[in-house]
């Protein structure tokens, strides 16, 4: 792909995923508009609405999988990793606000989101594992939390920086689950 198509094509995903965000009706001609190129365009590459929404899903699932291998969560020290994950995501997030639960019904991408989620789950049970969690939480809470408090930063932080995001929720993810005892870290 040329390097201007190759833009015009992320201009597309990012604007698309900006708009679905706000309104998931938006339409093809809609999106075309606010990235600047014609609808024609888009209909040469997307046959369809559901080809234009599966490449967006596609394209924020490519940018989580790439803020969860930056991050090293299986091998750097899990204060540093998890903060690189966090300002990754957060990253992510803002780039691509769309909401991937709606693709349920694609297997291939909700497969996709699953491995991603069982790769966090994993890291979170070594920051257990190794101390830095409180142990005995239920099944996922940790990780659900923590999604829910990187998706609240998209709207309530929105004048920090992605590393100044990842500050905050790391704090706030830490002061709730890690492993503190009468407080002071154990």
């Amino acid at each position: 792909m040329r390097a201007d198509a190759a833009r015009n094509l992320e201009l597309l995903l990012t604007t698309g995923a900006r708009m679905l965000a706000e309104d998931p009706a938006t339409s093809i001609a809609a999106i075309a508009a606010a990235a600047g190129v014609d609808r024609r365009t888009v209909y040469r590459r997307f046959a369809g609405r559901e080809e234009l929404l599966t490449a967006v899903y596609q394209a924020r699932l490519a940018a989580i999988e790439a803020a969860i291998e930056a991050a090293r969560l299986r091998e750097a020290p899990v204060p540093v990793a998890l903060h690189r994950y966090v300002e990754g995501i957060v990253g992510v997030n803002r780039t691509w606000p769309t909401e991937i639960s709606r693709m349920r019904t694609d297997p291939e991408i909700w497969a996709r989101r699953l491995r991603a989620v069982d790769e966090v789950d994993r890291f979170l049970q070594r920051a257990t594992d190794e101390g830095h969690l409180r142990p005995g939480l239920p099944d996922r809470w940790a990780g659900n939390v923590l999604g829910q408090l990187v998706h609240l930063s998209t709207k309530d932080l929105p004048g920090l920086g992605d590393a100044q995001a990842a500050d905050v929720i790391v704090e706030t993810f830490l002061r709730a689950f890690g492993n503190v005892v009468s407080g002071k870290e154990s």
